[in-house]
């Protein structure tokens, strides 16, 4: 039983930088500040950092995990193989409950 989630919200690079101005130049808490634009304290502080580390390089380019469809075929097969590990597992216990059930 697999569920959905949710997708994960992508800001462009001009809001990544203008709530970071907003942080550094503003007297207001930046708790507040993240808040108000909808985003994670911690989010904005890695923004920040990304930044101070990486200079006009930050902030762009989509990062992060691989969607479904371009995952490598080793990952899929990795996957297809959990998923079959533990049906295997689950028949085994089927198994082990209806031979108790016959004796």
């Amino acid at each position: 039983m697999t569920s959905k989630r949710k997708p994960y919200k992508t800001y462009t690079r001009e809001f990544k930088l203008e709530a970071v101005r907003l942080m550094d130049e503003s007297d207001r808490p930046s708790s507040e500040i993240a808040t108000q634009l909808g985003i994670r304290l911690n989010q904005l502080y890695k923004w920040k950092e990304q930044l101070e580390a990486k200079g006009d390089e930050a902030l762009s380019g989509k990062k992060g995990r691989p969607l479904k469809e371009n995952q490598s075929e080793t990952s899929k097969l990795r996957e297809e193989n959990k998923r079959l590990r533990e049906e295997v597992e689950i028949l085994k216990k089927a198994a082990v409950y209806f031979a108790k059930e016959l004796k």
